[in-house]
């Protein structure tokens, strides 16, 4: 946290094949030592392969699965004498879809396909139909939240 005044949130620009800024921070989330085409190569390769499974819009079924994986409520430690609480605190917007991005990514590469696009593609198409790694680390935030509703008055 800075002392002296609130640092500007930078824009991210809308990626040039889709013209959606989700898609771009997307892209920048999986981009690992700064190798961005890379990264956009196999974000595009996993929406055309979408787009040829499903006949659905690859763009739709992104924000889809997106829209699923994002997480309503998470929690936190917090200390209070000398324990530590678990204290469920529902999750701002931007948070969200940050979680849901890496999650979504995590999944991915812990899936058995050969290449990075298509088990990106298929965690997309699994995590917009309701399914999937990334929803079943959803579901296990909601329930820690959901367990520890007790701690809920420790919120600050």
């Amino acid at each position: 946290m800075p002392r002296r005044r609130e640092i500007p949130k930078r824009e991210t620009l809308p990626d040039p094949k889709y013209s959606s800024q989700e898609v771009a921070k997307f892209v920048n989330v999986l981009m690992t030592r700064g190798k961005k085409s890379i990264a956009e190569a196999i974000v595009y390769s996993a929406l055309e392969q979408i787009n040829k499974k499903s006949g659905k819009d690859p763009l739709e079924v992104f924000n889809q699965a997106l829209g699923n994986v994002r997480p309503m409520v998470e929690v936190k430690s917090r200390r209070v004498g000398g324990a530590t609480y678990q204290v469920p605190v529902e999750v701002r917007s931007i948070r969200r879809t940050t979680l849901a991005m890496r999650w979504v990514l995590d999944a991915a590469r812990k899936r058995a396909e050969k290449s990075m696009d298509a088990r990106l593609a298929d965690e997309l198409a699994e995590a917009a139909e309701g399914r999937g790694g990334a929803m079943k680390k959803r579901e296990e935030v909601h329930r820690m939240a959901e367990a520890n509703k007790a701690f809920a008055h420790y919120r600050w």
